[in-house]
């Protein structure tokens, strides 16, 4: 099976060429954020305060990665459960946001929000976040440095390797439908 290689930077016009069950490999910058983040997000957003990024293009991964060991940019990081920031992603994904990162099933919700916005859901293999790791070059705390393992962080990977899990068009592997 082919892997695609895709920018981040790219992800805005290419997510619609994905289908979901596409094997990707990664490349440039994304932004770790799980659920405490995400509710400081949202208090930013209801009072008009700027966001650590520009939600616009920018892909967000569900990770809290651990300390970094000696000569290295970051601990494990791998995937946390995607479904727990269901409550977040229509929002963010109607401000601009091209693709979530994380692990397991989205709700109805985040489906109609991908398609609405062309973006993509892409599935990171659980229980290998040493893997992960590799892939990451460099690491920048970016906003809640109180957080600790939960604040945004920047990261710049390389061939991060993942799966489409939802695609641009609804597309599910999680479905029982064929696709």
């Amino acid at each position: 099976m082919e892997r695609k290689h895709i920018y981040t930077n790219e992800l805005q016009k290419t997510a619609k060429t994905l289908k979901a069950g596409d094997t990707v490999l990664l490349s440039g910058t994304i932004y770790t954020a799980r659920d405490a983040a995400h509710k400081r997000m949202f208090e930013a957003l209801d009072h008009n305060l700027p966001l650590p990024f520009e939600l616009k293009g920018a892909s967000i991964y569900y990770a809290g990665p651990t300390p970094a060991p000696k000569g290295m940019p970051i601990g494990s990081c791998g995937p946390t459960t995607s479904g727990r920031m269901d409550k977040f992603a229509p929002r963010l994904l109607d401000l601009g946001l091209t693709c979530m990162i994380g692990k397991g099933e989205r709700s109805q919700e985040v489906i109609d929000a991908i398609v609405r916005n062309s973006a993509v859901y892409l599935c990171a293999i659980g229980g290998a976040g040493a893997l992960a790791a590799q892939c990451v070059k460099s690491l920048e705390v970016i906003g809640y440095d109180d957080l600790g393992c939960e604040s945004v962080k920047r990261l710049e990977v390389e061939n991060f390797p993942l799966i489409v899990a939802i695609d641009s068009k609804g597309n599910n592997l999680f479905c029982k439908r064929s696709i």
